[in-house]
C-alpha cells in the first residue's frame, strides 16, 4: 500500500460533520414526516388548549460500552420519550466494566442538567471518585479438600466457594431464575459448557455459599474465573505433591477427557523447558483452565531473594480460542492480560473501613510497573470445533497468577493462599 499512489474519491459523505449530523437531527425534531407506532387520542389538540406546555430534548455525550443501557438510563432521569433522547457514544478511554453494566454517571449527569435548562453539563468523576464509588471484584474465599486413597489416587475432591455473587447485585433477575444460585461464580469449574472444568475425578462436589456485602460488585476482566483459577490449579500442585507425581503428569493423568486443554499444557511445557533442569535459582510453575469457551495455559520461570524479593524471569503462554484471526491481537490481548492479572496477585486490593473504601488514588493502589513486567512468550494453537472462544477474558490472572504461586512454593517451600502477595511481604522486582 505504501508503494501505491492513491487519488481518493471522498464520495457522497465529504462534507458530512458532526455539525451537519446534528443540524440534521435537529430537523427531525420538528419534522412531519414521521413513522407513527403507537397513538391514542389527540396530541395535538390537548397542546394547543394546554396552559402551559413543558419540552426538554437531552443529549448524553457519553464513554460507554453499551449506548442502549445509557440511552435507557437519559429516558429514565430525565422522565422523557426516547424521541427526547439522544446518546452519543464517544471513544471510551477503557472501560474496565464499569462503563458497561452500570450507568450511574450517565444518570448523574441527566439529574445535574435537570436542574440547569438549557445549560451543557461536563461530568467528570474525580480519581478519587471514580475508585470509591466503583463497582468491585467479588471477595471470595475458598475451601479446597480431597480425598486419597492407599494407593495415592485422588478418590474425590470438594471445593467450597464462599462469597459476594455479582449476578446477585447486577442481575438479580437472572439470580432468581436459577433458584438464588449464581451460575457464573462457578466459571471455570462448570459441568460443562464454556467454563467447564478440565479434570476429572471419581467423585467431586462444587458449591458456593453466597454471603453478599454491602459493596457493589461488578464484571472485572476475567470475572470469577480468576479466583476460581487460582484455587483449583494451586491445589492440583498441592494434590500432585501430596500423590508424588510431577504437576504436569498428574494434571495430564485427570485430563484425558480434554484433549484441547492437554494441548495448550503440553505447548507451555515445552515452551518452557518443564522437563529439563532449570538454570540455578530459577523455579518454574504451571497452571491452565478454560473460560469463555477458549483453553488457556502458562508456564513461568521465578527467582526469589531474601524470601520475598521475586524476579519473574519469563511467562510462556498458550492459547486456543478455536479459530485465530489476527495472530498479533492475541500476542497483545493475553500480554495485556497479564499485566492485570499479576498486579492483582502482587499489588491491587480494595479495602473497607467504616463500610466506605479506603484506597482512593494510585499511592494507596498501587499496580506494578514497567521493569516488574517479565516478557511474555504467545503460543496459538487453533483446536477448532464448532464454536469459537474467547481471548480477551480468559487469560486474565486466571493462569498467571497461580503459575506463579506454584514457582514460589518450588522456591520458597511456602504455599501462599491469600492475595495479594504484598500483605504477605512479598514483592515484585
Amino acid at each position: 500500500m505504501d508503494q501505491v499512489s492513491i487519488t481518493w474519491d471522498d464520495g457522497a459523505n465529504a462534507n458530512v460533520s458532526s455539525a451537519s449530523i446534528k443540524k440534521m437531527l435537529e430537523e427531525g425534531l420538528n419534522a412531519n414526516d414521521t413513522f407513527v407506532h403507537n397513538t391514542n387520542g389527540d396530541v395535538k389538540a390537548a397542546f394547543s388548549s394546554a396552559s402551559k406546555t413543558i419540552e426538554a430534548t437531552y443529549e448524553a455525550w457519553v464513554p460507554t460500552q453499551d449506548g442502549e443501557a445509557s440511552l435507557a438510563a437519559v429516558i429514565e432521569a430525565s422522565g422523557l420519550p426516547a424521541d427526547k433522547c439522544n446518546v452519543y457514544k464517544v471513544n471510551l478511554g477503557g472501560g474496565f466494566g464499569h462503563r458497561g453494566a452500570f450507568q450511574d454517571y450517565t444518570t448523574q449527569v441527566v439529574n445535574i442538567a435537570k436542574q440547569m435548562p438549557g445549560t451543557p453539563i461536563k461530568l467528570i468523576w474525580t480519581r478519587e471518585e471514580g475508585m470509591t464509588q466503583g463497582r468491585y471484584h467479588p471477595v471470595m474465599m475458598c475451601k479446597m479438600s480431597a480425598a486419597i486413597d492407599d494407593k495415592k489416587n485422588v478418590t474425590g475432591v470438594n471445593m467450597r466457594l464462599s462469597g459476594q455473587s455479582i449476578l446477585a447485585a447486577v442481575r438479580p433477575a437472572v439470580v432468581a431464575s436459577f433458584k438464588g444460585k449464581d451460575p457464573l461464580a462457578f466459571q471455570g469449574v462448570d459441568p460443562t459448557g464454556e467454563h467447564g472444568i478440565t479434570y476429572s475425578f471419581p467423585n467431586l462436589n462444587i458449591d458456593h455459599a453466597m454471603r453478599n456485602t454491602h459493596v457493589p460488585p461488578g464484571f472485572w476482566r476475567g470475572v470469577n474465573v480468576n479466583q476460581n483459577a487460582i484455587f483449583v490449579e494451586t491445589f492440583m500442585d498441592e494434590l500432585a505433591e501430596a500423590t508424588g507425581v510431577d504437576a504436569g503428569e498428574f494434571r495430564r493423568k485427570h485430563m484425558a477427557e480434554y484433549p484441547r486443554a492437554i494441548a495448550v499444557l503440553n505447548a507451555v511445557a515445552d515452551g518452557i523447558g518443564w522437563t529439563k533442569p532449570a538454570a540455578s535459582g530459577v523455579y518454574r510453575g504451571v497452571a491452565q483452565i478454560r473460560s469463555f469457551g477458549g483453553y488457556v495455559a502458562a508456564a513461568c520461570e521465578i527467582s526469589v531473594k531474601n524470601g520475598n524479593e521475586v524476579k519473574i524471569h519469563r511467562i510462556v503462554a498458550a492459547t486456543d480460542p478455536g479459530y485465530v484471526v489476527n495472530p498479533a491481537q492475541v500476542a497483545r490481548q493475553v500480554s495485556g492480560s497479564f499485566v492485570y492479572g499479576l498486579s492483582a496477585l502482587f499489588e491491587e486490593e480494595i479495602t473497607i473501613e467504616n463500610g466506605a473504601v479506603v484506597q482512593k488514588n494510585f499511592d494507596t493502589f498501587n499496580s506494578i510497573r514497567l521493569y516488574q513486567m517479565p516478557p511474555v512468550e504467545t503460543i496459538i494453537v487453533q483446536g477448532g470445533g464448532k464454536d469459537w472462544g474467547g481471548v480477551g477474558e480468559p487469560n486474565d490472572c486466571g493462569v498467571a497468577a497461580p503459575a506463579v504461586l506454584n514457582a514460589f512454593y518450588r522456591a520458597t517451600s511456602k504455599r501462599l493462599r491469600t492475595v495479594p502477595l504484598k500483605n504477605s511481604g512479598i514483592k515484585l522486582v
